[in-house]
Order: structure tokens, then C-alpha cells, then sequence
């Protein structure tokens, strides 16, 4: 038997947490305030083979302790001269000189010296022999006999020669503290002798994850958990920005046993990065701890952007300690915004050179007034080749955004939106823009990505944007997507997609899929009974409560035409995808919803069939000719793909008929 907290113990809790975000701080104050405690500061070297050097800065200048090359050499094969003996040489008149009785190649120190009327021949890269200053190629020469050579071009001093220390002068700066160790720069150090390199040591980072629900990923997942993404991916971006980072594991909401750990962490390594407990939760104790490590102490808890408000920013005895969001899009933005140029000022490295590019945005992004917002965007080409940037929309608690995006846009704190049309500087994740080789926006489906494999495997790219049947044909109207996924049926007439086309637009059979009712296995209102008695049953009911899909989705449509003026318990919980309703039913959050048979036997719901629709393509005309578009249809057409469309559980249609 477990105790029960009173209502006493949950208002003390909760009051402890009531002091957070009174001081809301600006994203430019919150970092100025933060670098301001932790820099100016040391940088520890270290010296590293030049193997293990490659990607890390120099702690200090460098500086050559030789000429580079040691001395004049040649730079092609030929004869070492006095310039002035061949000066009147041409190919009618050529110079006749003596040869010396040595030949010098790489590595031969010359031992004769070129006295006037005489030649030595040499390799490229020898040494240039005392007397000589100038190379003459071999091309322009002739052998004479007596052992001679006959010379048929002229020479200025100091042809092909390079003199030592002409690429790098002994005592000069190589390299400046601060350059990144690249292949170029573990170069020139080999080429001065230089077996290592001082560079600056990477900041050993801790990193812990918080919360009672995190679960490592390889373990069993129990009801209410979830697996620890922040630990991976925040270890990881700190590897990328010049830190070498420890994970430490997930902790509990343990007070004791956090403070424990972080102790320790904060001991053993130069930075204290945890996710989760920034927040004003009962649980969230992290902000605490930290408060009692050191001095100063919290720099900033609460800081106006979107998303990471929660961010926690504090030093500890001159130990940066960062308590990021716990949700992974807002860990991620805050990281790469505040964390990383400190972290990579603290390695050494120079601030990250972020790519940007102009794009148009096609659709209104509300913003909240008062804390600048970052939107993550996917960019496709828009019917003139202009950049388009659609808002990936999945949140903070989204773990694909970031995969999936090609960059960000920043709304400014004092608007509280961006208006439809606008144009805006697109930040990227990557130095280059990847515009997709096929673009398909409209409705989601599982079969969808059974058909497009074939070709990423063959080395298309190809690029899946969710935003409803609705919004699918607006994307294809303005010429932002090459297919438009739609499942909409006209009331009037029952006929699926076709006479939502406009001109522009052809439409391209998909397949068929059913469209039914899910409940779970057992329960009384809906087993046994057909589309019609279920729907009353669960009408009937006022405790049966349903899950409903997005305006804009050809499901929310059918959902409509059901109910009529009908709107039930539960018809504002609107998930956009078939997955999200099922497995609000099968987690008891809902009763009933209505997703496609597929989903419905994954999730082992039971499963009363509504309607066979049709999920066509809406395909842009003036695009039909694009190579990736034909192999889509290729894709589409094919016995492979049919096959593949019939292990999912769907019906392919060629020529208006299901087969």
C-alpha cells in the first residue's frame, strides 16, 4: 500500500514551484547574463597527435620552426642554369652549355657547383645546385654531343625555382589560436615536422535526464512511460558542438537522489546539461538542486521564446549548469540557440556559420505576443522555382520535426503572427538546401509510404507533408507540391475526389480503403452491430465519449455527414491521424472513433466498416512530365506496388475499378 499525499503536502509542493517565471527574460538578455558569469575564462590545452586532432581548435598560435620548403627546389624536370648564359637563346639559335657529371633528384644534396657554360640535370623537388638560378624544362632543351645539351628558349632568374621559405617562413604564424584542425591544417603541420598540435581540450559535459516516466531505450515500456530521447539526442549534440559528453542515465523525481548525482556530475566534469524539471510542476525539483550548488547560482529560469520558456540557465562555482525543456523540439531549439555557442566557446571553436536562404511562406503561422518564436520549415519549390517553407506544425513534444525540417524561421517577440505570403530568412540546419526530387502534400496514409520506398531506394528524395485533403489541394493549386493525396467525397452525389479538381489539376486512382468504427474488443455497445446500430448505440450513451480528426481531413468529413447537428462527448478532441484515434481508443481515452481498417488490426481494435473511400492523387499537370513524377506513377501502376498496397490492406484502383 502506497501513501496518499494529503492536500496539505500537494499545496506545499506546489507552492515551492510558484516562484518560477516571474522574471520572464529576453532570449538576448538571458544569454548576455549567462555568458557574462561563465567568460572570460581560460582555455585548457592540451597537445594531440595530429591524428586525434581533426576537428578541434588550437589553443594557441602556432608558429613555423622551419622554412617550408628547407631550400630552393626545382619545380620541374629539367636542367639547373645561370639565366644569364642562355638570355639570347631561341629555337634558331639555340645556347650550348657543358653538363656537370651529377644529376640531382628529390632527396640528393647537389655537390657541384653550375659554373658559367655549364647545366645540371634535375628532378622536380631537388635541391637547386649553388650557381644556378633558374630551371630550365626539358621540353626546351636538345641533347648535344660531347655531353651537352643544347638550350633553345631563354630563362628570367628564379624561373621554376621555389626558394625556401617561399610557402612558409620559419618564424612566422602557421596557424592562430582558434582555427578549426582540418586535413588543410594537419598538412601544414606535417610539412613543418610538427607531430602534434596544442588545442584546446573539450569541455567534458555531463549529461542527465529527469522525470519518473523516462524509460532507456532496449527496455520494456511500461503504461505511462515513455523512452528517453533527450539523453541520446543531447548527447549527441553536444559531440557536434565540441564537448565530449558522458551520459549519465535517467533519474527520478527523487530530490535526494538527483542532487546526489548532480554533485557528483558537476565534480567529475566541466558542464551540467540535464532535460526535464524546468517546468512549475509539483515534481520538477531540478531548478532547486541547482540553486544550492554554487554561486552564483540561477542566471536565468524563464526566458521568452517558443518553444523553451522553461530553460534554466545557471553557474555553479564557474561550472555552467543547463536545465533544458523536457520536450525534445524545445530541448533541441534552446540547446543550439544558448547552449551551443557558449559550450563551443568554451571548446575553442568559432560560432557556428549558419546558412540561410529566402522563402515564402504559404500560410498564416499564429505567433504569442511577447516571446520570440522559432518555427521549424520543410522547403519545396513553388511553381516559379521560388523556396515555399511549410511549417512542419508537430509541436514541441515532436521527435521527427527536426529530422524532417530543413531549417527554422524566426517570429520576433512583439508580433503575434507571420501573415500568409510573407517572406522570411530560413535558417538552415544543413550548409545546403535539399529541395526534395517529389513533393506530396495532402492526406497521410500508411500505403502511401509503400509506394514511395521503391523510389528512395533508387535514389530519389522524396518529401511527405500531412496537412489534410484540403490542404493538399490548396498546395497543389499554388504549385507547391508535384501529388495531393485526397479522400473527399461529395455529399451530394457520393462521388469520391474528382469533383473537388480544379483546372490544373488531373486526377490519378490511388486505392481503396475502408473507413469503419473502432472500439475495443468486448465492449458491449458496439459488438455484433452493424455501422447504423453502433452509431446510435454510441449516441445513446451520454458516458460514451469519442475521438474526432481535424478540420480539413477527408475523415473529419465522413465524421460530419454521420452525425449531422450531432456533436457528442469528445468531438472537439481532433488528433490528425488515424494513428492518434486508435490509440486514443485503445488507451481508454476514448470509446469510439472512425480510422482505416489497417490502423484499426494493428492496434487490435475491433472494427465495424463505414465506407470503402477512394484515396486519389491530385496530380499538378504542368508537373506530370518530372521524372520522379513518372516514376511515382510507375511505382503506382506496377505489380510490385500493388502487391505491396495489398499486404497493407488496402485495394488498388486502375481505371476508376478496385481490383
Amino acid at each position: 500500500m502506497t501513501d496518499t499525499p494529503s492536500s496539505s503536502d500537494f499545496s506545499d509542493r506546489q507552492g515551492i514551484g510558484q516562484d518560477q517565471f516571474l522574471t520572464i527574460l529576453s532570449r538576448e538578455e538571458a544569454l548576455a547574463r549567462f555568458e557574462a558569469a561563465l567568460f572570460p575564462r581560460a582555455i585548457t590545452a592540451e597537445a594531440r597527435p595530429l591524428a586525434d586532432a581533426l576537428g578541434l581548435a588550437l589553443a594557441e598560435n602556432v608558429v613555423a620552426p622551419i622554412d617550408v620548403p628547407p631550400f630552393d627546389r626545382s619545380n620541374v624536370d629539367g636542367f639547373a642554369v645561370r639565366s644569364s648564359d642562355i638570355a639570347e637563346a631561341t629555337e634558331g639559335r639555340p645556347v650550348r652549355l657543358t653538363l656537370n657529371g651529377e644529376t640531382i633528384a628529390c632527396g640528393v644534396t647537389p655537390e657541384l657547383t653550375v659554373a658559367a657554360g655549364t647545366a645540371t640535370p634535375i628532378s622536380t623537388g631537388g635541391p637547386v645546385p649553388r650557381g644556378a638560378d633558374a630551371i630550365v624544362m626539358v621540353e626546351y632543351t636538345h641533347p648535344a654531343e660531347g655531353g651537352a645539351i643544347e638550350i633553345r628558349r631563354s630563362a628570367s632568374p628564379g624561373q621554376f625555382v621555389s626558394y625556401a621559405g617561399s610557402d612558409i617562413a620559419r618564424g612566422e604564424v602557421l596557424l592562430r589560436a582558434g582555427t578549426v584542425i582540418g586535413s588543410r591544417e594537419i598538412g601544414m603541420l606535417a610539412a613543418c615536422g610538427e607531430h602534434s598540435a596544442p588545442v584546446a581540450r573539450k569541455p567534458r559535459v555531463a549529461v542527465l535526464s529527469t522525470g519518473d516516466e523516462l524509460v532507456q531505450p532496449g527496455a520494456p515500456l511500461p503504461s505511462a512511460g515513455i523512452y528517453d530521447t533527450n539523453g541520446a539526442i543531447v548527447t549527441a549534440a553536444i559531440a557536434e558542438n565540441g564537448g565530449e559528453a558522458a551520459f549519465l542515465g535517467s533519474f527520478p523525481d527523487d530530490e535526494a537522489r538527483l542532487e546526489a548525482a548532480m554533485r557528483q556530475a558537476l565534480a567529475e566534469n566541466d558542464m551540467l546539461v540535464l532535460s526535464g524539471g524546468t517546468s512549475k510542476g509539483a515534481g520538477d525539483v531540478s531548478h532547486r538542486i541547482v540553486s544550492r550548488l554554487g554561486k552564483p547560482g540561477i542566471i536565468a529560469h524563464g526566458v521568452a521564446l517558443k518553444p523553451g520558456k522553461p530553460l534554466c540557465l545557471a553557474v555553479c562555482d564557474g561550472k555552467p549548469v543547463v536545465i533544458l525543456p523536457g520536450f525534445p523540439t524545445s530541448a533541441m531549439f534552446t540547446f543550439h540557440d544558448m547552449i551551443a555557442p557558449v559550450l563551443r566557446r568554451m571548446a575553442g571553436l568559432p560560432p557556428r556559420a549558419d546558412m540561410q536562404v529566402t522563402a515564402r511562406v504559404p500560410l498564416r503561422i499564429a505567433s504569442e505576443l511577447g516571446r520570440t518564436e522559432f518555427v521549424m520549415v520543410s522547403l519545396v519549390k513553388g511553381e516559379e522555382g521560388n523556396l515555399v517553407a511549410y511549417p512542419t506544425g508537430k509541436g514541441s513534444g515532436a521527435i521527427t520535426s527536426f529530422a524532417q525540417a530543413d531549417g527554422f524561421i524566426r517570429i520576433e517577440a512583439l508580433a503575434d503572427h507571420m501573415p500568409s505570403g510573407s517572406k522570411a530568412e530560413v535558417t538552415l540546419f544543413t550548409p545546403q538546401v535539399r529541395v526534395p526530387d517529389l513533393v506530396i502534400i495532402g492526406s497521410h496514409c500508411t500505403g502511401l509510404d509503400r509506394i514511395v520506398t521503391p523510389l528512395v531506394a533508387g535514389g530519389r528524395t522524396v518529401r511527405i507533408l500531412a496537412v489534410g485533403s484540403l490542404g493538399g489541394l490548396a498546395a497543389a493549386r499554388r504549385g507547391e507540391c508535384d501529388l495531393a493525396p485526397i479522400h473527399l467525397m461529395e455529399e451530394k452525389t457520393g462521388r469520391y475526389n474528382e469533383p473537388f479538381l480544379e483546372p490544373g489539376l488531373e486526377l490519378v486512382p490511388g486505392w481503396r480503403r475502408m473507413q469503419g468504427i473502432v472500439y475495443r474488443p468486448g465492449d458491449e455497445r458496439f459488438e455484433g452491430l452493424d455501422a447504423r446500430e453502433a452509431l446510435r448505440a454510441a449516441l445513446g450513451d451520454p458516458t460514451c465519449l469519442m475521438v474526432n480528426r481535424n478540420q480539413g481531413a477527408g475523415t473529419r468529413i465522413l465524421i460530419d455527414s454521420l452525425l449531422g447537428g450531432a456533436r457528442p462527448d469528445g468531438y472537439w478532441n481532433q488528433p490528425r491521424s488515424h494513428n492518434a484515434v486508435a490509440a486514443a481508443v485503445a488507451q481508454k481515452r476514448a470509446d469510439w472513433g472512425v480510422t482505416i481498417e489497417p490502423v484499426a488490426e494493428g492496434a487490435g481494435l475491433g472494427f465495424i466498416p463505414l465506407a470503402e473511400e477512394h484515396y486519389d492523387f491530385a496530380l499538378v499537370t504542368s508537373r506530370k512530365d518530372r521524372p520522379a513524377v513518372t516514376a511515382f506513377l510507375a511505382a503506382l501502376q506496377s505489380e510490385e506496388g500493388g502487391k505491396a498496397l495489398e499486404e497493407a490492406g488496402f485495394r488498388r484502383t486502375i481505371a476508376g475499378e478496385a481490383i
